[in-house]
């Protein structure tokens, strides 16, 4: 199941107000530049920004995203319809050849389950033309960032557009390494409804997942350190085998 903050259509409608600052996408564009990408699959696309920002670099994008209440979203937005929109997950997807699939943000730790970890790689590998490429980023367990998941720490007024103010804060709930999960609460001042959502991350280190991509048929071509995140994520480049 998708969390809330991605499937409930009240906290989907503003998630990007939320979450404005999408630098960390910039790096994706930029590789699929260098591999001179032309089909790209977005595995967990969310609310279409990085499918969009792809189709509007002229590229032929596929998006896929199992939280409706995100897909609607993205279906909504300007030019949309120049993006293959799918629900569901990398194990649903139809036959394709791209030359790129990405996971960006959080959506390579969101799926914690090793089988679904398993399969989801599987998915994209039968998803890649031979030599097409794969590029997600996870969080270095070595940082630690959980112990920022504080109210202190994350709490905030956003002004969304047409809507208010939405104060929002999050909280860890459990820590069962490599398993984290935590709650954000959201609360909206035009009408006092509070909603939350809960979030459980798996944190890999670099040998798990070199490993688990070894096993499904990827060659790690690269590890490299996010560059609006330096020293807290590893961005992985595997090549389909």
């Amino acid at each position: 199941m998708a969390d809330e903050v991605f499937e409930h259509p009240r906290l989907a409608a503003i998630y990007d107000a939320l979450e404005s600052d999408r630098s960390d996408l910039d790096a994706y564009l930029a590789i699929a530049d260098e591999l001179a990408a032309h089909e790209v699959l977005d595995i967990g696309c969310g609310t279409g920004t990085f499918a969009l920002l792809l189709a509007d670099h002229g590229r032929r994008v596929t998006g896929v995203e199992p939280a409706k209440g995100s897909l609607d979203v993205a279906r909504a937005k300007p030019g949309a319809g120049r993006v293959r929109w799918l629900h569901g997950d990398a194990g649903t997807l139809p036959p394709m050849r791209a030359d790129l699939a990405t996971m960006t943000a959080n959506v390579a730790q969101a799926i914690a389950e090793p089988a679904a970890w398993d399969a989801t790689l599987r998915g994209i590998h039968a998803a890649l033309r031979p030599g097409g490429h794969l590029v997600f980023e996870t969080r270095d367990p070595a940082f630690r960032a959980w112990e920022g998941w504080t109210r202190e720490a994350s709490h905030r007024f956003t002004e969304i557009p047409d809507g208010g103010a939405v104060e929002s804060w999050v909280e860890l709930v459990d820590l069962s390494l490599p398993l984290v999960t935590f709650r954000w609460t959201y609360v909206f001042a035009s009408d006092g409804q509070v909603l939350t959502s809960d979030s459980t991350l798996r944190f890999r280190d670099r040998d798990e997942v070199e490993a688990a991509l070894t096993a499904q048929g990827f060659a790690v071509a690269e590890v490299r350190g996010a560059p609006d995140r330096p020293g807290r994520e590893l961005v992985f480049l595997a090549a389909r085998r």
